[in-house]
């Protein structure tokens, strides 16, 4: 019974140490399309056997850099491999994480309207 209770911790140390060494590696690539990425986060499925990796972009195409990572997969797989100390390495599947372009989005349209709120108050 013990062991179940420390399955999710380990899932998460997993991610963690994933998106940790996936950062690393990311770096070496030399593929023009792979920009200044940021790693948000790593989940990973029950089983080990695949990884949801999401990325933001600083610069560059975020559909160029979806494609280039995820046909680099194999190589940072392997590369995981030799740095991680478990049984299943998870397959990689990158995918552009919107949050941080919606969050600004939504920035921007709070403050266009609190300028519209204090033009009303103004009159």
């Amino acid at each position: 019974m013990r062991h179940k209770k420390s399955i999710p911790n380990r899932s998460f140390r997993v991610a963690d140490q994933i998106q940790r060494d996936l950062a690393e590696l990311i770096r070496e690539l030399k593929d023009p399309r792979i920009g200044m990425v940021t790693l948000n986060s790593v989940e990973v499925s029950p089983d080990y056997a695949h990884a949801q990796v999401y990325f933001s972009l600083l610069v560059g195409d975020p559909v160029a850099c979806e494609a280039g990572l995820n046909e680099a997969a194999g190589w940072l797989r392997n590369g995981l491999f030799k740095r991680l100390a478990i049984h299943t390495v998870p397959t990689l599947h990158f995918h552009f994480d919107k949050t941080t372009e919606r969050a600004a989005d939504l920035n921007a349209l709070i403050r266009k309207a609190n300028q519209g709120r204090s033009g009303e108050d103004g009159s």
